[in-house]
């Protein structure tokens, strides 16, 4: 029978061989490669050792240090040494500071068409720009893989976005992905896999094709794909990787569950407005509003292919004075082709502030906006207050419409003002990147290096037989991973150190939650729609369960903050009845009784509540698997494997 793409991969990887491909089903998948970032890292590597598994059992594995590069402390200092001794004992891949931002270095120098690659950071999708099947998951996700565990996951549909024609001129690749954002809002892709096709592909080069792929999580998707083709060979070529390159396409008539078709002529210059991705508008319809900061950079839009044109245009106009013009470049080997090229001088000489190649300003560390500042950013996530700033208003847009926008002073169609700009990767590479890695021969002993501020993984308890907790907060619709637990320079630095980080949950929305979660030492969290978007922090489910919470009941929940979730023992809970939310307030006690017994004998997936104060009773679902079941009985993924000797 003919397959997509998506499907052969899986097929390729199936932990079980018995698992069906329909969506909806739980499989599982071999993985061959993971990818972890410094503020995440930390806490992924502490839960490998928890294992207790003596070696890694991936075909590869990449450290790379590129969040929480500034260090104002010794916090992050200490978990750069812990990250590197750790990559050194265990024979990781480590990518010190500086070097890059992690999606593009690893799409630059180690993802592979048709393997599996999973990744601390819910970007990791932006490897799928070459026909990989790339998926963003929590840190003890990807401790398991790590040891050889397979990564389950709930069989996404697969979509076929068949992709027409050619760009017209001052419009770019972000402006698909917006577009797309505009159709489907940050929900639409859940549990769904975009799978791109069409003669239009041509038309897209693989920086192009990462931007779609990487900005396609804020759809909520579970990752995204492209085929590899004869673009993808000339790119591995020109990395030296052509060795590694293999052709893959869907089968012709392989089956999709939707068809959606992108015309690229008639996508117009497009822009995120405050405060979310999807809150998308036509340039045209905003231009004219002053800009306080133009961003050029992160790990949606900093390749050179995004820069080169920077720089023409530079070359060409001055940076508006009232504008401070930042460029956060991709990775060092983005600089070095800027600076053989002639082109970086152009950027140094207009006055743009030129950062350290690394994530930065998007998680809010570095460059927070002045107040009630207007800042354009080529960016993923507009997020209120992930900027540093709540008063902030932070627009997404294209490189394009950013710098023509940082020359003018204002939200400018870049139509108006960007030429038609041929961009090409060099003829040849003459650079090569700062990895550092592990020996060929037999390991010397390593100690790893553990700094005061990095604290064990707390120890959770089995799931009770009846919870009775107190509503500590009820949250409205799409709450994000940066909302529970925010960034920037001063929370980040404790991401390995649970106790500490905790203190800053729900920071921003409520500042009194921390002080009602203390008085409890147990309680309930209930939200809208999708709640846990964003970033893959498990962070947000850790300090949630050290906080004492056993429940969260939301009308639905993000792919990975779900799995989050489930991981440490945090029981995630749907209304059957959606108008009940409406019945819930902040102290209201509730009552569920019986759940381990129902979890494992009952054959119905409805668990009765008591609002006991007011006498209603509400139904509640979940939609866990047997192993999941297991796991939340358990009170989380390492309790269940440490019980089962697994």
């Amino acid at each position: 029978m003919p397959y997509n793409i998506v499907e052969k991969i899986f097929l390729s990887h199936l932990f079980d061989k018995s698992n069906k491909l329909i969506p909806g089903e739980k499989i599982g998948l071999i993985i061959d490669q993971t990818l972890t970032q410094d503020a995440t890292g930390t806490m992924a590597y502490i839960e490998f050792e928890a294992l207790g598994i003596n070696k890694i059992n991936t075909k590869l594995s990449v450290s790379y240090v590129d969040h929480n590069t500034l260090q104002t402390g010794f916090e992050n200092a200490d978990d750069h040494i812990f990250l590197k001794t750790f990559a050194k004992k265990y024979g990781i891949i480590f990518s010190p500071a500086g070097n890059g931002i992690c999606h593009q270095l690893h799409l630059n120098n180690f993802a592979v068409p048709g393997q599996t690659l999973l990744g601390s950071d819910s970007h990791t999708p932006t490897c799928g720009a070459i026909g990989m099947i790339a998926i963003g998951a929590g840190g003890l996700d990807i401790a398991c893989a790590l040891a050889g565990r397979p990564f389950y996951l709930t069989m996404p549909e697969v979509v076929k976005i068949e992709v027409k024609g050619k760009l017209s001129k001052g419009v770019s690749a972000k402006d698909i992905i917006l577009e797309l954002l505009r159709r489907f809002t940050v929900k639409g892709g859940i549990n769904k896999i975009f799978e791109y096709s069409g003669d239009g592909l041509n038309n897209l080069s693989i920086e192009q094709r990462a931007t779609i792929t990487n900005m396609g999580t804020e759809l909520g998707l579970t990752t995204s794909i492209f085929p590899s083709d004869n673009i993808t060979r000339n790119f591995m070529k020109f990395h030296n990787r052509e060795k590694q390159w293999r052709p893959i396409y869907a089968d012709k008539n392989a089956n999709y569950s939707d068809i959606i078709s992108i015309e690229l002529d008639k996508i117009e210059p497009l822009i995120a407005c405050p405060d979310s991705p999807d809150n998308v508008k036509k340039v045209k319809e905003v231009k004219g509003v002053k800009v306080n900061q133009v961003c050029i950079g992160s790990c949606t839009n900093s390749s050179y292919y995004d820069l080169k044109l920077v720089s023409e245009m530079l070359k060409k106009y001055k940076i508006n004075s009232s504008v401070d013009l930042i460029i956060i470049p991709g990775s060092k080997e983005v600089i070095s082709l800027l600076d053989s090229n002639g082109e970086l001088k152009w950027i140094i000489n207009s006055g743009a502030r030129i950062l350290e190649p690394a994530c930065g300003p998007c998680i809010g560390i570095g460059q927070v906006p002045q107040t009630n500042g207007i800042t354009l950013r080529t960016f993923n996530r507009n997020f209120k207050g992930r900027c540093g700033s709540l008063t902030a208003s932070v627009y997404l847009c294209s490189p394009e419409t950013a710098i023509a926008s940082a020359i003018t002073g204002k939200i400018t169609d870049p139509r108006d003002l960007v030429p038609e700009i041929k961009i090409s990767l060099p003829k040849k590479l003459n650079f090569k990147p700062n990895f550092i890695y592990p020996a060929k021969t037999k390991k010397e002993k390593t100690e790893i290096v553990r700094g005061p501020n990095i604290k064990p993984l707390p120890v959770f308890n089995p799931c009770p037989e009846t919870i009775s907790s107190k509503v500590l907060i009820i949250l409205g619709k799409n709450i994000s991973t940066d909302d529970i637990l925010p960034g920037g320079t001063k929370i980040m630095a404790l991401r390995s150190n649970i106790p500490a980080i905790s203190e800053y949950t729900f920071n921003r929305i409520d500042p009194d939650f921390i002080n009602r979660a203390k008085g409890c030492n147990s309680g309930i969290i209930v939200a809208d729609e999708n709640y846990g978007q964003g970033s893959s922090r498990e962070h947000a489910a850790i300090v949630i369960r050290y906080l004492g919470i056993n429940v969260v009941i939301a009308k639905s929940f993000a792919r990975i903050h779900l799995s989050n979730l489930i991981n440490f023992g945090v029981l995630p809970l749907t209304f059957v009845n959606s108008e009940d939310y409406h019945n819930i307030n902040i102290g209201d006690l509730i009552i569920i009784r019986n759940i381990r017994n129902k979890l494992v004998t009952s054959d119905t997936n409805i668990l009765s509540a008591e609002i006991s104060n007011k006498n209603i009773k509400i139904d509640l679902k979940h939609n866990l698997t047997e192993y999941e079941k297991q796991i939340i009985i358990s009170g989380g993924l390492l309790n269940y494997i440490k019980n089962n000797k697994c």
